[in-house]
């Protein structure tokens, strides 16, 4: 196991421990405590494990943990289902095939996303780029079209740019929890693949607010399948739709925003219609 992968198997477990409380887990509280959340030695009681051996794993050291070990540790951490797996993932125990790397979608990818307008569409990769988009998106996302394609990424804008911070209704706070939770887990695979940690490093130098949830170590893999936007044309109340074949290249999946009203549904056709008309003012 690689010293990255040991340090951040060390600081997700500290994090889970540290949110739970002795009540949670059937313990007397013993009073007034230093530190949140359980103990060490409270922690590798419970799970049936040495003291100092845990106490070794939390602190990254180059320890083997079996199968039987890890369930007993995250059965004691409470841990739901993909922080099991984000835990395995990190002691090595689960092995997944690298996945081939991301690029673009080529003509007959891009011909259904075009198709799909006036509902958004884009092709994300497993690190937020954004691999493809039909006009609704584009409009949506204030115009991608005019930056780089390096700086295409979601998750930079979202917590970088101006259009992005702003775009969200009522639900930001849930929307960029989810965002770098999903990015958490799927850093798990790539902790020693540069293109990954290297967009963590730069999100974490440019916004406080993904600083604070990266240092959460919360892990998803669900959807928001409710999402609510400013557009220039009104607010639009959109579900999305996930979509994931072998047809799409190193892991990506296709993200589809229908209309929850059909208010909605007369914006998004607007919303085209006014994105096309500003680019013909724009000429």
């Amino acid at each position: 196991m690689t010293t990255s992968r040991r340090t951040e198997l060390a600081d997700f477990l500290r994090t889970r421990r540290e949110r739970l409380t002795p009540d949670d887990v059937g313990l007397p509280s013993g009073g007034r405590r230093r530190t949140p959340g359980l103990r060490r030695e409270e922690v590798a009681l419970l799970a049936g494990v040495g003291v100092t051996w845990y106490t070794w794993l939390e602190q990254g050291r180059d320890i083997n943990a079996s199968v039987q070990v890890l369930e007993a540790i995250a059965r004691t951490l409470r841990m739901d289902s993909q922080e099991r797996w984000h835990l395995f993932q990190l002691a090595g125990v689960t092995v997944v095939a690298p996945a081939s790397p991301c690029s673009g979608v080529g003509e007959a990818g891009q011909l259904i996303l075009d198709q799909l307008d006036p509902f958004p569409a884009v092709v994300l990769s497993p690190r937020y780029e954004m691999l493809a988009y039909n006009r609704a998106f584009n409009a949506l996302a204030g115009d991608l079209d005019s930056l780089d394609p390096g700086e295409r990424n979601q998750l930079w804008l979202f917590f970088t740019h101006p259009h992005w911070r702003d775009i969200c209704i009522g639900r930001r706070p849930e929307a960029a929890a989810h965002m770098v939770g999903t990015m958490r887990a799927g850093l798990a695979d790539h902790l020693d693949d540069p293109l990954w940690t290297e967009l963590v490093r730069r999100l974490r130098e440019a916004s406080p607010e993904f600083e604070v949830l990266w240092r959460r170590h919360d892990v998803v893999d669900r959807g928001l399948p409710a999402k609510d936007f400013r557009s220039p044309v009104g607010d639009l109340h959109l579900q999305l739709q996930r979509f994931s074949t072998g047809e799409l290249p190193g892991g990506a999946r296709m993200m589809v925003y229908t209309p929850r009203d059909d208010v909605t549904r007369a914006r998004l056709h607007q919303l085209v219609h006014h994105d096309a008309a500003q680019r013909l003012r724009a000429v």
